[in-house]
């Protein structure tokens, strides 16, 4: 599915604009982080945009969100092994370990696509002035974005340093900057 396609499928089931710029931030970092690990782009930065189709249908109920959006997802034609991902996703109903890349970096890119935004906000929006050094010492103040889970971000570890990926979050934010009203 096309980066034009997903968004218009998020579109009618997100409403919210901060949800949908979180879903784009999320997208988007996949994207780069697929161009990393030489996977595919089209589709992880898809994932990332439809991880939480399901949010606003759901309330935010935790027992609910993901497993609802596979189901969407289902219905919309979206491949399976997408949609179980994006079920997955949710780490407060799926105990298990995630060990698929996609799956680690889906956790990450969740969390950490909020803290870059963050770190621009505090700069005048200016994501141009945030580097992967920013990044990684917001990581350490737990105060600063406190709802970005910093666990979830560690998990890149298995895949990947984590500065590269600060600068990869970084980067994809920037392709998107205009989407999410940042300079």
């Amino acid at each position: 599915m096309e980066r034009t396609e997903a968004v218009a499928l998020l579109a009618r089931y997100v409403h919210d604009k901060n949800l949908t710029r979180h879903c784009l931030a999320t997208g988007a970092v996949m994207k780069k982080a697929a161009e990393f690990l030489s996977e595919d782009p089209v589709a992880w930065e898809t994932i990332g945009i439809l991880h939480d189709i399901d949010f606003e249908l759901t309330g935010g109920a935790m027992d609910r969100h993901g497993t609802e959006g596979a189901g969407i997802l289902i219905r919309e034609g979206i491949d399976g092994e997408l949609a179980e991902i994006i079920q997955r996703h949710n780490h407060f109903l799926h105990r298990g370990t995630y060990e698929r890349p996609v799956e680690i970096v889906l956790q990450a890119a969740d969390s950490v696509s909020g803290l870059v935004i963050a770190c621009a906000l505090v700069k005048a929006g200016k994501i141009s002035d945030v580097t992967p050094k920013t990044v990684g010492k917001k990581m350490k103040e737990k105060g600063f974005a406190a709802g970005c889970d910093r666990d979830r971000i560690g998990l890149i570890r298995a895949v990947m340093d984590p500065v590269v990926f600060y600068d990869l979050a970084i980067q994809g934010l920037r392709e998107i900057r205009a989407e999410l009203d940042l300079i």
